[in-house]
This record gives structure tokens, C-alpha cells and sequence, in this order.
């Protein structure tokens, strides 16, 4: 049996008309890295996005309110990392405001150009910015793959109806 659509049940475009639609989107979990003025920084990202191939490029958003906006938006590089299921936990630590992201339990070192890459992740990559896009009270930031790694443990982490979970067959 098909759903058809109630169009006279529509609402008007609002916050909450947004969250409420990508609630029903499930979306892979990445964490990006950043080096800091006063240390790393870090936050749980649902945006990511590949952009181009050749060169290879991709997408996050970040809010410009954000505790991480002031050094995204003068930093050089950035680490990319898709997390795994068994990260449920990393993944909340990078969400959660006011939280001490590096400090224990979360392992990591430093990565090529500096920025801190996170241990034990299904892969990672060390980015380039090369644009920082005004969008609302976003910005969209499109980087440049420099290197990477994608041998790690793990089935990937996503985010569906505000929780994160794993991926069924």
C-alpha cells in the first residue's frame, strides 16, 4: 500500500520543520579535528559529504556558534573521521557541549599537518580548507583530501531519530 502525501497538512518552513524531516534522514557520523591556538578541537559532524574526485574533495557544516567556528574558521588543515558502531560513546564526547573531548578515554596523536587524529576509527583523513561557505548560521567548509586511511575497525556509526546507532542488513 502506497502513502499518499498530505499536502494540506503541510507546515511552513521553521527550525523545527527542518530538524523534524532530517530526524527521518539517517546519516553516516564523522568526527573533525582541528589544531587549536590552546590545544585540539573537535566536534561530531552528520554532514559530510564528498564533493568532487578529481581533486578529491568533500563537505562539512559547522554553526557558526559553535565552541570549534573560531578556530575552523582560521585554520589550514583539518582530520576527517567516519566513525564505527563500536564509537557510540566518541561520538556523543564530540556532540556534547563544555565536554573534554581529548582528555581520557579518547586516544589520539597528532597527524600529518598537526591535527589530531582520532585512534581506532574505520578511517580518517587529513584535509585542506579551501573554502568557507556562508550558509544561515552555518558555514559549509569544502576541504581537499591530502591523505588518508581507510582499514580500520568497525561497521560505520549513523544518526537516526536523534540517537546514534548501527547499520542493519
Amino acid at each position: 500500500m502506497t502513502a499518499t502525501p498530505d499536502v494540506d497538512a503541510s507546515r511552513l518552513a521553521s527550525p523545527d520543520l527542518l530538524r523534524s524531516v532530517f530526524r527521518r534522514h539517517a546519516a553516516g557520523v564523522a568526527v573533525i579535528t582541528a589544531r587549536g591556538e590552546h590545544g585540539p578541537v573537535g566536534f561530531t559532524a552528520t554532514s559530510l559529504s564528498s564533493v568532487s574526485a578529481e581533486p578529491p574533495m568533500l563537505s562539512f557544516g559547522i554553526g557558526t556558534g559553535s565552541s570549534c567556528w573560531p578556530t575552523l574558521s582560521g585554520a589550514t588543515y583539518v582530520g576527517v573521521h567516519l566513525l564505527g558502531e563500536h564509537q557510540r560513546e566518541l561520538a556523543a564526547t564530540f556532540a556534547r557541549s563544555g565536554a573534554d573531548r581529548f582528555g581520557p578515554p579518547t586516544a589520539w596523536r597528532e597527524g600529518p599537518e598537526g591535527v589530531p587524529v582520532l585512534d581506532d576509527v574505520p578511517a580518517w583523513l587529513t584535509c585542506r580548507i579551501t573554502a568557507r561557505v556562508p550558509a544561515g548560521d552555518h558555514r559549509i567548509v569544502l576541504a581537499e583530501v591530502l591523505r588518508g586511511h581507510h582499514a580500520g575497525p568497525g561497521r560505520p556509526l549513523l544518526y537516526h531519530q536523534g540517537r546514534f546507532t548501527g547499520l542493519r542488513d
